[in-house]
């Protein structure tokens, strides 16, 4: 921070190189429209938000780096002047020049250009070094008004056509040799403070002629200002009028005379040794001064309002502990360390007397007026009295650790110390040792009650008395700093737990963070006499409504303070005085200005993956897969800047949708296809939110993200995971199938060769009855036995290659094979085939060689060995998917049979009767159907005396109509 050497001092910031700022050599600075301040340098221009700079060289399009010059026009451009005379403006985040602008070129004959106006249809024109006129319509840039030089005289003599785009001109002379009707003043003919002459200086151009300023106009040129009558001697290098005040420049300082046009003659004299190049007075009444090698420096418009003492400006530190403005005299006691004490009369002259500091450390802690005239000041380690006129302040009272004092009703001075209390300067101090805590303030109440704040609570005492604790509250046992007894209220502010107020010892009030009190940390109360308590805390100052005990408001250094560790406080009249630990200011309290104004919002930059892209409204791209989204945006302001706090809506819901953020980027890393509207939203300080700047963002789709495109991704997925899935039912079905066909082929051919398992018995055996026939001379019926049996064995081979015969057929095969045994059992029995009517009416297919073995175990070995003739009986029945088939014979039984059977023809007959249950199992197993084999013994089995077996087998069959 720069301040002034003045007795009233201005806060004002520099802006240099480190902050971004392209060169510390500053010729010249303009305001844009959208409110953007420009700086040309030697090495480009910079444009400046209040936080961030931006700057611009050739790489970015200047003509040159070397810019002199800068002008603003009404249609928001920002043109460049060069040494080469080449033309080039900024227009809506892009650098125009004669190389991507065609409207720019023409033969500049190496002259530059030195002024720019403008015309009523917003045409500029420009003068350049050499006298020529050139205008620039939007369409091409051209020569005007002859090959002769033009003067500036001229051009400005024309201020019904041309309107100049800067403020003043520096000219040799103020004669015009065009305008002989003219008249020039060498003297004011008016006194700034008329309004109308006044009025007349703002709204004309100002001709600098050494150090003089003129108003012209094509009637008349009148100074209004002469630097010499003011004692300056150097020459004017630039000017500003700011309301009522004015600016003036000069290669060796900047001047300062506050309200000038008002009649005011008081100089003050600001950055002293520094080349002023140019002022700027911005829209919102900033200041801005560029520099020749100082950088630019910023003076807020809300120091206007505040005044500000410290050690550059006439005080002997920075650290103020203590503050009072007398109104009786108009004194104004500001007390530092070190026992420094200054006294400021109404003209500004500061008086400085040093208190004794031998004793160490003795702050001037508190400064009082006393009833009857004069002021009684409070160090660390001593009391002072001081009245106008005294030579230096006398001391009173010499007491070590002095914490407070406080002047009771009668005018009496009660100083309290770490463990001591004096009832007046002149009483003997009385010992607190044991209160066994530090004392540090008191409070009077009358002239022999008071109240103590310690670092264990509040005390109450009367008189001599010893002072008795007032802590029945647990809440009045914290750390006090200070008291202010106010109409009959009790005012505490305690270490760490904000204000207590009390009445009649009881809290009634209490006021902390949480209510919006500045700070806990309480460091001093002051009151005004006329309901304003200020507490003074280590962030600033809170004022209270001790009527109505409210808060009315917060000041803090973000309001202007010097600093927000806040010592004391004082006022006089409308003016508060504010001593801190960086200085002493004061202000109108009742007129502190508060920049209600939002900022502008603007974007800057928008970023999609590794892309950059020029700001707009509106932003198209097509789709990329991992690429991030990003906008770069800030606000234009140039006070509090770091407190601006931004605002962003991405869901179009702008009632509750906002995100807050202190960051100028908003970063979307995974942006889907579809319409988006981003909002941005800014405030400043105790302002309110901006209107929100809308960028519109479409993200197209990449073609396979099209909904047609997805559609037939789709259909195609759904048609490649049929055409699999079908490609792996159909493998799976293959598979089962030649499985299933495989074992019914070898299901098949077991039962063949079970099937041919039986026709080498029967074959033995029939050969054994064609023996015997001839054997017994019977050649006749042996040749019968052997047609027949011929006839047999050719139908038993050609079933024995079938899975499946017929019913009938397998009816015909075992009648004619039991006719066979008949003939070779002498006719000893006779048979019988009884079918159900269901079997009539439709084609029944059979595995051959089932029932044949049956009816032959049934012939051999039952009806054989019985004495007698025998019979025998099929019975065939449908039972569901099942042939159901009885062979009934009357023979000797079961059980009897197998008691005359040798081991060979057991095992024989065991043979058979497995292979048909084998054959049964096979045909299970690549048919499914259960096929069933039970031999019962009559007579063991309840059929009463019948003798005889029952064979019963369930065959799986194959029904047709």
């Amino acid at each position: 921070m720069s301040r002034s050497a003045n007795a009233q001092g201005l806060v004002i910031r520099n802006y240099n190189v480190k902050d971004g700022l392209a060169n510390a050599t500053v010729y010249s600075t303009v305001q844009d429209q959208e409110g953007f301040i420009w700086f040309a340098t030697p090495t480009g221009v910079s444009k400046f938000d209040g936080k961030r700079f931006r700057n611009y060289t050739k790489k970015d399009g200047l003509t040159d780096n070397d810019v002199i010059k800068l002008a603003a026009d009404s249609r928001g451009r920002i043109w460049f002047f060069t040494n080469n005379g080449r033309l080039s403006y900024y227009y809506r985040h892009i650098l125009h020049n004669d190389e991507n602008d065609s409207s720019l070129v023409y033969l500049s004959r190496s002259h530059y250009m030195q002024y720019a106006f403008q015309d009523k249809a917003r045409n500029i024109w420009f003068l350049n070094t050499a006298g020529r006129v050139l205008q620039y319509n939007g369409r091409q840039t051209t020569y005007k008004l002859g090959t002769k030089p033009t003067d500036i005289m001229w051009l400005l003599s024309q201020d019904t056509i041309f309107q100049p785009l800067q403020e003043y001109f520096h000219l040799a002379s103020v004669k015009d040799s065009s305008n002989e009707s003219q008249k020039i003043f060498l003297s004011p003919a008016f006194p700034v403070q008329d309004e109308r002459f006044g009025s007349r200086i703002r709204r004309n151009p100002v001709v600098i002629v050494n150090n003089t300023l003129y108003s012209f106009t094509p009637r008349d040129i009148i100074p209004f200002f002469k630097g010499s009558e003011w004692g300056i001697t150097e020459e004017i290098s630039c000017m500003s009028i700011d309301k009522d005040n004015l600016w003036i420049g000069t290669p060796r300082s900047l001047y300062f005379i506050k309200d000038f046009f008002k009649g005011e003659r008081k100089l003050s004299k600001l950055l002293d040794n520094h080349f002023i190049t140019s002022i700027l007075n911005d829209r919102d009444g900033n200041i801005w001064i560029t520099t020749y090698g100082d950088g630019v420096y910023h003076i807020p418009f809300k120091n206007f309002y505040f005044a500000y003492l410290d050690n550059t400006n006439g005080l002997y530190s920075h650290s103020i502990y203590s503050v009072f403005k007398d109104r009786r005299n108009g004194l104004l006691y500001i007390g530092e360390n070190a026992g420094m004490l200054n006294i400021m009369d109404a003209a500004g002259r500061i008086q400085r007397y040093p208190l004794d500091s031998t004793g160490g450390r003795n702050s001037v802690l508190s400064i009082l007026p006393m009833p009857k005239g004069g002021t009684v000041i409070g160090t660390d380690n001593a009391i002072y009295e001081y009245s106008p006129g005294m030579r230096k302040p006398r001391e009173a009272l010499k007491l070590r650790s002095i914490k407070d004092l406080d002047v009771t009703p009668g005018g009496k001075v009660r100083v309290v110390a770490r463990n001591k209390v004096v009832n007046g300067l002149d009483a003997r101090p009385m010992d607190l040792s044991n209160l066994e805590t530090q004392i540090s303030s008191v409070a009077c109440v009358s002239d022999t009650s008071y109240y103590l704040g310690t670092g264990t609570g509040l005390y109450y005492s009367e008189g001599n008395h010893q002072p008795i604790p007032i802590q029945d509250d647990p809440r009045l046992s914290q750390s006090i700093k200070d008291l202010q007894w106010i109409d009959g209220f009790l005012w505490i502010g305690t270490s760490d737990q904000g204000i207590f107020v009390l009445k009649n010892n009881r809290v009634i009030r209490h006021f902390r963070t949480a209510d919006n009190l500045v700070s806990d940390i309480c460091q001093q109360l002051y009151y005004d006499g006329n309901g304003r308590l200020y507490v003074a805390t280590n962030r600033g100052v809170s004022v209270i409504d001790t009527r109505n005990r409210v808060l009315l408001r917060n000041l803090t250094s973000n309001d202007g303070l010097m600093s927000d560790d806040i010592r004391g406080l004082s006022h006089a009249g409308d003016t508060l005085y504010i001593a801190t630990s960086n200085g002493l200011c004061y202000f109108s309290r009742d007129h502190i200005p508060v920049d209600t104004v939002p900022p502008t919002v603007y974007l800057n930059a928008i970023r999609y993956g590794d892309s950059n892209y020029l700001p707009r409204a509106y932003f198209q791209h097509i789709y990329q897969r991992g690429s991030s989204f990003e906008v770069e945006f800030g606000a234009i302001a140039y006070d509090l800047p770091d407190l601006v706090e931004y605002q962003y809506n991405f869901s179009n819901d702008t009632s509750s949708g906002w995100v807050t953020t202190m960051s100028n980027i908003v970063p979307y890393p995974k942006l889907l296809p579809g319409d988006y509207t981003l909002l941005i939203r800014a405030r400043k300080y105790k302002s309110d939110w901006s209107k929100p700047v809308a960028l519109r963002i479409n993200i197209l789709p990449q073609w396979y993200q099209e909904w047609w495109a997805r559609g037939i991704l789709v259909l195609l997925a759904i048609m490649a995971i049929l055409l699999i899935l079908r490609y792996i039912i159909n493998r799976v079905k293959g598979g089962e199938k030649r499985k299933t066909e495989y074992n019914r082929r070898i299901a098949e051919l077991e039962a063949k060769a079970l099937t041919n398992q039986m026709n080498p018995h029967f074959i033995f055996n029939s050969l054994n009855s064609v023996q015997h026939l001839i054997l017994e001379k019977e050649e006749k019926q042996a040749l019968n036995f052997l047609a027949d049996f011929a006839t047999l064995m050719r139908q038993m081979l050609n079933n024995s290659r079938k899975s499946y015969i017929s019913l009938e057929d397998e009816i015909a095969f075992l009648a004619r094979y039991l006719e066979l045994e008949k003939i070779r059992f002498a006719n000893s029995f006779v048979y019988k085939f009884e079918l159900s009517q269901e079997l009539k009416e439709y084609t029944v297919y059979i595995p051959p060689m089932l029932i044949q073995p049956i009816l032959e175990n049934a012939v051999k070995h039952g009806l054989a060995p019985k004495n007698g003739s025998g019979h025998l009986l099929v019975r065939l029945e449908m039972q569901g998917d099942l042939l159901y088939c009885a062979v009934d014979d009357d023979g000797i039984g079961w059980e009897h049979a197998n008691s005359m059977k040798s081991g060979k023809l057991a095992k024989h007959e065991s043979t058979a009767l497995s292979v048909i249950k084998e054959r049964l199992q096979i045909i299970k197993s690549f048919n499914g159907s259960v096929g069933k084999l039970e031999i019962i013994d009559k007579f063991k089995s309840g059929f009463g005396n019948k003798e005889g077996t029952l064979v019963e087998i369930l065959i799986p069959i194959v029904k047709m109509l």
